[in-house]
């Protein structure tokens, strides 16, 4: 019984380990950055040695990846098949959509990620092309969907659908910044809620239709 019972135990160790190494990167990586971060440190952090890590990860860049796809992947996955079954307008799906996005960007948990994009892709060029394909054309395919069916519905008025798609997510890309280069100088906190419902009164008020009131 004891035997079976540390079997299942260490079973349940193995199955667990991948997502404490993951923890343990998200955390190295927003200490270190990415160029910085090593193998060892992970491993260090994760409690294994670093040739478990490559039991699971060939690489630092796998790991990275792997961190985009549980994180970002599963959350812009989510979010399209709520966006395609979504009933109400393009606004009050926006006004959903942003004010989960600013919960995420407030604990900060997740940011370090795109971080590494903004501020390493010219080391790492093959990340950046791996985010552009994973979050960033995925993501603007679904803005662009929502969008393009709100101009179908006459609830916006026509312009080009990729520059207005641009224009509704510019200020994730500000506020991720802010976030995590920023916000520890500020007098006050950053009230990203606040900021994206003030984004999207300006927003809508701009692509209100001709003769629409509001």
């Amino acid at each position: 019984m004891s035997q079976s019972l540390h079997v299942k135990s260490w079973t349940r160790r193995k199955a667990a380990r991948p997502g404490e190494i993951l923890d343990a990167a998200m955390t190295v990586f927003a200490e270190k950055g990415f160029a910085a971060a090593r193998m060892a440190d992970i491993a260090a952090r994760a409690g294994v040695t670093k040739g478990t890590i490559y039991l699971y990860f060939p690489s630092k860049e796998e790991v990275f990846k792997k961190l985009v796809r549980e994180h970002i992947g599963t959350t812009l996955t989510d979010v399209a098949q709520k966006a395609a079954a979504y009933p109400g307008t393009v606004r009050d799906f926006l006004a959903l959509f942003f004010a989960m996005v600013g919960e995420i960007i407030r604990r900060g948990e997740r940011t370090v990620l795109p971080k590494i994009i903004i501020s390493e892709s010219g080391n790492f060029p093959e990340l950046a092309r791996f985010y552009r394909e994973e979050v960033i054309n995925r993501g603007t395919a679904m803005m662009s969907g929502i969008i393009a069916r709100g101009m179908e519905r006459g609830e916006l008025r026509p312009l080009p659908v990729a520059d207005v798609t641009r224009l509704v997510i510019a200020p994730l890309v500000f506020s991720i910044i802010w976030r995590m280069t920023f916000a520890s100088f500020d007098p006050e906190p950053f009230d990203y809620q606040r900021f994206f419902a003030t984004h999207l009164e300006i927003l809508f008020n701009g692509l209100k239709p001709e003769g629409k009131s509001s």
